[in-house]
Parts: structure tokens; C-alpha cells; sequence
């Protein structure tokens, strides 16, 4: 599957609703105009009402976008986010997109007790990663959220994308812990844990997927690699989800991936009652729509 594939499946499923909190901004107006053409989605725009309104007439291409579009005048990032979020809890809507919000905010008012998405699980990033001559979508976890997470964070990371993938139609995935080597060594935790998982999967633990670590990078998604230096198993060489140790290791492998690959890529937080588009401002419009369209197949 590709994220085009995925974007196709999504326009196909019954309409959902997206809440975005803080919709001002350029790009994000941009892909939610984008998804109302290629109607993924219908949306609720929290923010600045006037501020919207000019943003959506800027992208007046002779499709009215109006009728799939509502918007919810809000007094300040805040109000818009905690609107977004309650619009959610309440059902109204199945997604919550972050716009022109910071991060902490919009998280503040997901983790809120009373309106909130929290589930008890950790939240954790997703990113799907669409790279020329690969024979299939990367999924990388966790390169935002978690800083260092320990071993029973991780196993909650793994669930979370374990879920989200399932969701996607891959049905038994295959998820690398990788470190700098794919030999056990106590002086590197990442080793450990990876040694610690894999166990955990095999005892049952970690369910519905195939856990191996650690493993280097090479090792865990290409054959020859792992031929070369003699590693079995299914995971091996075919992975389809690497766990990274830390959030350097998966921003950096993001950023490579996406500035030095070229390739394309959409992210979701998991963890959360519903799916959360929480992109970075310097994510282009496609990288918001690829994610938009992950997190509307993600729920159907």
C-alpha cells in the first residue's frame, strides 16, 4: 500500500469530520481545501472567524468548499483548542487536527480529565513514510512525542502503532526495536529493551504483530543486509514499523528521511480515544493531507 492507496480508501469510507483547533493558518487551510476537493473529509474550523473566512476566500478556485466547511468563531488559541477537543469527545467530530496552535496547548486540553481523549495509554507519533524504490510504507515510532521512553512506555508504544497499522489492513506487522547494533550489550539499554520485547512478544505479551531486537537499521529493513550478517527470522530485512530508542534518534531519521529521501510521509498520534493530525508548521500542505487521510482510514 502507498499513501495515495490509503488517500483512496479514505474518500471511499462514509464522510467523517474533522476538528481542527486554530484553523489560521495558510497551510493548514490549504490541505483542508485540498481534502474538501478530493472530498476525505468535511470540517470544523476553530478559531478566528474573519481570519478563516479570508484564508478560505484566497483558495477560491471555483469549488465551494462552504458547504463542507463550518466555522466556529474562538477568542484565542486556547478557546479554539479546547472547542476542537470538546467537539471530539462529544462525537460531533472523528479527528482532531492541530492548526496554528503550539503543541502544548492543543496536548493540555487532550489530556484534560473531564472533555479530554485520554485513554490511559501513552500518546505516541506515527509517521508513514512513502520512499522511492522501497517495496512498502515505513512506519517510524516514536519521533515526537516520547523523549526516552523505558521499556514499559515502549511496550505501550508498540501497541499504539500495533493498533494503527492493524487499522490501516496490515494485519500481523512487523516491528524492528533497533539500536547501533543488533547484538545484545549491556552497557546499551536500547539492546536490552530490544532483547526484553522480543521476549515479551514471544511469550505472548506483545500481541498481534512480530516483535525482533535489537537490530540495526540496515538489518531490520533490508535482506542482504540481514543475509550478510546472518540474522533470521521474519522480522528481519521485511520490517514494517521501527521503534526507535529515543526521540533524536526518530527525529533525525524523520528529517533524513523526508529532506535527503525526498520521500513523502504523513503522522498521526496514537494513544488517544480518536486520532490526531498534530504536524509540524514547517510540514508542507501534502504532508498535513497524507496525514489527514491516514487518520480518517485509521476510524473506519
Amino acid at each position: 500500500m502507498s499513501l495515495d492507496q490509503y488517500m483512496e480508501e479514505a474518500i471511499q469510507l462514509p464522510t467523517k469530520v474533522v476538528a481542527v483547533a486554530a484553523a489560521e493558518d495558510e497551510e493548514v487551510i490549504a490541505a483542508v481545501v485540498c481534502a474538501v476537493e478530493k472530498k476525505l473529509a468535511t470540517f470544523i474550523l476553530y478559531g478566528n472567524e474573519s481570519i478563516i473566512k479570508s484564508l478560505l476566500a484566497t483558495r477560491d478556485n471555483g469549488y465551494d468548499v462552504n458547504q463542507f466547511v463550518k466555522i466556529v468563531d474562538a477568542k484565542n488559541e486556547r478557546d479554539a483548542a479546547r472547542l476542537a477537543v470538546q467537539g471530539v469527545s462529544s462525537g460531533i467530530a472523528n479527528v482532531l487536527m492541530k492548526g496554528n496552535v503550539s503543541t502544548s496547548v492543543i496536548l493540555k486540553e487532550v489530556l484534560n480529565k473531564e472533555y479530554g481523549l485520554r485513554t490511559g495509554s501513552v500518546l505516541s507519533h506515527v509517521a508513514a513514510f512513502q520512499i522511492k524504490d522501497f517495496d512498502r510504507l515505513l512506519f517510524i515510532t516514536d519521533a515526537a512525542m516520547n523523549i526516552a521512553p523505558d521499556l514499559n512506555q515502549k511496550i505501550e508504544i508498540i501497541n499504539n502503532v500495533v493498533n494503527f497499522a492493524r487499522r490501516l489492513g496490515i494485519t500481523l506487522p512487523k516491528v524492528a526495536a533497533i539500536s547501533a547494533v543488533e547484538t545484545v550489550n549491556s552497557n546499551m539499554l536500547a539492546t536490552m529493551d530490544g532483547a526484553l520485547l522480543t521476549q515479551m512478544n514471544a511469550r505472548g505479551q506483545i500481541k498481534n504483530c512480530l516483535v525482533d531486537g535489537p537490530l540495526a537499521l540496515d538489518n531490520a529493513i533490508s535482506l542482504q543486509a540481514a543475509d550478510v550478517k546472518g540474522i533470521k527470522g521474519e522480522v528481519a530485512g521485511n520490517a514494517d514499523i521501527i521503534l526507535v530508542p529515543t526521540i533524536e534518534v526518530g527525529n533525525v531519521l524523520y528529517k533524513s528521511l523526508v529532506y535527503f529521501a525526498k520521500a513523502k510521509v504523513g503522522a498521526v498520534i496514537t494513544g488517544a480515544s480518536a486520532p490526531i493530525v498534530l504536524t509540524s508548521r514547517a510540514d508542507s500542505a501534502e504532508t498535513k493531507l497524507y496525514s489527514l487521510a491516514l487518520a480518517v482510514r485509521s476510524v473506519s
